[in-house]
């Protein structure tokens, strides 16, 4: 018995013993072997870290204007569980339909979402359709969620709106292809714009907290924290300037809707930096609402990425060429209709010719037999090649958005040279490499690099960096430059036989040049499909600006480039000339009295009226005019009711009060003029020198705007005109109908 019971007892100690060894066994183990795995399961459980998100830059015109900022977003959740337990499952399902556009069998997914042991969720989110909306749905959301509390009598209904941030663009679908898009995650959609282009620098970088926490999730006071800063993104001012943008696609939208082309395309620029003003394309997008567009080539920046042959636009390489190397002759003549050249027969748009012409009327009636000649025979293959190769075609541009394509210029044959004389062959350009090569004519002959971003700046330091203008080479020299646009001009200023006629302004000194290129098809030319085009720069003597309209298959076959673009490229000049301050130049001393009494407008009472129908009256009237502000009834007036100003002159409509109005560009003005509308817009001022505005600068002092006007003396006889700041009214002079074929051109015999 007590054998048994030592034995028992034996048995029992050793068991605990051996479990005291198992487990001094796993503590060490536990202790020391796997200390530091579950060092740090224990660190994951009680430590924490939230994430803080970082604001995407902002991107702006060249003025400050805000194109593209991060705003406020809300995303629609719902919670299943609340929602059955007060039984509106129904009244969830039509409200949320009526408010998101969801569908109500998927909403109805949503309301009976369960997870896998049975048990309704307790919040699931209304996807896409709930995902980041604006205000006004957010306000509608907490209507139903108010009015269905009421309806009920309960504190909560199951409607949760979340918190975050999206990109919203405020113009809409203003200079969409210019600034791209982001998706709903904040990412920069590929191959988009500035967003994409630029997208590290503007998506900056997220910051974050750790912190300690107890078993329950809630942090523990006093423990140590981990702080890692925010870094926004940077912020991206742009060369383009919003009023020229609206005033291009403002023109191409009436011009597409006549027209009712595949496709347009506009770019305006600086000429002396090749700064972008505008660029924009049709069909466009809003790239607040990109997802509504399925069809993928509204988001197409033919400006940049598609190519074409340019037609008679490009003739202006060759007579540049010509002029350089001193072979154009103005004087001379030759025979017009048609030219032999190896393989090919090649003819102008009227087959039969004029007869024998000078070469200087052959390019204002855009003669492709005068351009071979010029091209072919006088500068050579290998010369007229090499002048090509320097303006930069088959080659990118450099500017600063994604998938420039670098076109072609691949002539083999001898008709092949002859051809790319007059803007055919195998010759595919880009509309951004037609810019730059014709600003350098345009600047007194360099090649510059176009770019469309001003500067990039980082909202933390202030560090600014500035785009600078960048000479890739020096293509003509300045006296050849020169002439050059003085035969560009007269290709717009001859009413009669000029091809570029149609954007004639009068008191705008205005070079130009048309084109109208046979699209190839199946067995050769189309002559049925057209891409038509119009570029030209002003004023001649100082270029402020070029622009270039290209109209890809207008319905009108017949139409050619100064007859279909043309007439756009007329109206966003004058609109944009006059924004930018130049002066129309009309000689006003040597017109007859009558002329001169003509010429002087007096000024309507517009106080009170409906903006438009203002604009009615003026346009009426004659008078030019620019609107500030974006009420909907005139609240003040520039000059003032019973003024009498000349026809070259225009007025201000203020909608609004003038301390929310940017300030308008008044270089050009006499002191009293500009004081006194500068005084309407309740900013202070202050003047250096005497005589008219020559420059402004727009600063802050003391938490008020300051005006710096720059003053110096005009010379004689153009002290009575003055610049205009922008112009809604259009050009009131009319084109002469001399029944002049626009240009085109001819590949094939």
């Amino acid at each position: 018995m007590i054998k048994r019971i030592k034995l028992r007892t034996l048995l029992i100690g050793g068991i605990i013993t051996l479990f005291f060894a198992v487990l001094m066994g796993r503590v060490f183990w536990v202790q020391v072997v796997e200390a530091e795995f579950w060092q740090a399961y224990a660190e994951k459980v009680w430590s924490k870290k939230k994430t803080i998100p970082a604001s995407r830059g902002k991107i702006t015109d060249r003025n400050g204007k805000i194109l593209a900022v991060d705003a406020p977003a809300y995303t629609v959740a719902i919670n299943p569980k609340l929602i059955h337990q007060l039984g509106i499952q129904e009244e969830i399902v039509q409200g949320l339909h009526d408010i998101l556009g969801k569908s109500e069998s998927e909403l109805r997914e949503l309301v009976n979402a369960k997870k896998k042991d049975g048990a309704f969720y307790n919040q699931r989110e209304v996807r896409k359709e709930g995902w980041k909306v604006d205000q006004d749905v957010k306000d509608k959301v907490e209507k139903l969620q108010a009015d269905l509390m009421k309806q009920h009598n309960v504190d909560d209904v199951g409607i949760i709106l979340i918190k975050g941030q999206k990109r919203y663009y405020p113009s809409q679908s203003l200079a969409a292809h210019i600034l791209g898009y982001v998706n709903r995650d904040s990412e920069a959609v590929e191959g988009t714009g500035v967003e994409a282009y630029y997208d590290e620098e503007l998506k900056g970088q997220d910051g974050s907290l750790e912190y300690k926490s107890d078993g329950r999730g809630i942090e523990i006071p006093k423990a140590s924290e981990i702080y890692t800063p925010v870094k926004n993104g940077k912020d991206i001012q742009l060369t383009i300037d919003y009023t020229i943008q609206y005033y291009v696609e403002e023109a191409m939208n009436e011009a597409y809707a006549d027209l009712k082309p595949i496709s347009m395309t506009v770019i305006a620029a600086d000429p002396k930096t090749m700064e972008i003003l505008a660029l924009a394309n049709l069909p466009t997008y809003n790239p607040n609402e990109y997802w509504k567009d399925v069809d993928q080539k509204n988001f197409y920046n033919h400006a940049t990425k598609s190519v074409y042959e340019p037609g008679s636009t490009f003739k202006i390489v060759t007579l540049a060429g010509a002029v350089q190397e001193g072979l154009f002759n103005p004087n001379e003549s030759f025979m017009s209709g048609s030219i032999r050249v190896p393989g090919q027969t090649i003819h102008d748009v009227k087959r039969s010719g004029w007869g024998a012409i000078s070469y200087l009327e052959g390019v204002k009636r855009s003669s492709n037999v005068a351009f071979v000649k010029l091209g072919y025979e006088k500068l050579g293959p290998e010369l007229l090649k090499q002048y090509v190769d320097n303006f930069g075609f088959g080659q990118r541009t450099g500017i600063e958005l994604p998938g420039e394509a670098k076109g072609a210029v691949t002539p083999v044959y001898q008709a092949d040279f002859a051809a790319m004389s007059y803007g055919h062959g195998q010759l595919l350009v880009t509309p951004i490499q037609q810019v730059a090569a014709v600003a350098a004519v345009a600047n007194g002959g360099k090649l510059m690099e176009p770019h469309i971003v001003k500067s990039v700046t980082d909202p933390h330091t202030g560090e600014t960096t500035m785009t600078q203008p960048k000479v890739i080479r020096n293509v003509l020299s300045p006296d050849k430059a020169k002439e050059i646009s003085g035969y560009l001009e007269q290709v717009v200023s001859d009413r009669v036989i000029g091809t570029g006629r149609h954007a004639y302004i009068e008191g705008y000194r205005i070079a130009g040049k048309t084109g109208t290129a046979i699209k190839p098809g199946k067995g050769g030319y189309d002559s049925s499909k057209q891409v038509v085009s119009y570029i030209g720069y002003a004023p001649v003597d100082d270029p402020q600006i070029i622009v270039l309209v290209l109209i890809d298959e207008p319905i009108n076959p017949e139409l050619g480039g100064g007859s279909a673009a043309g007439p756009v490229v007329k109206k966003i000049m004058n609109q944009a000339l006059q924004h930018m301050g130049v002066p129309k130049q009309l000689d006003d001393q040597a017109a007859s009295p009558a002329v001169q009494a003509a010429n002087v407008l007096k000024v309507p009472d517009l106080d009170g009226m409906p903006v438009q129908e203002a604009k009615d009256l003026l346009k009426s009237k004659g008078i030019s005019y620019a609107t500030l502000g974006n009420g909907s009834k005139v609240i003040s007036q520039f000059p003032k009711p019973g003024s009498q100003i000349k026809s070259s002159q225009h007025m201000y409509i203020l909608t609004e009060e003038g301390q929310y109005l940017s300030i308008p560009n008044v270089k050009g003005q006499s002191l009293r003029d500009a004081v006194e509308l500068l005084s309407v817009l309740q900013v202070s001022i202050k003047t250096v020198g005497e005589g008219y505005v020559v420059e402004q600068q727009v600063s802050e002092v003391q938490g008020q705007r300051q005006v710096t006007l720059i003053l110096e003396p005009l010379n004689p006889g153009q002290a009575d005109e003055e610049a205009d700041a922008s112009s809604d009214g259009g050009d009131k002079h009319g084109d002469e109908d001399a029944n002049v074929q626009d240009d085109a051109e001819e590949a094939s015999p």
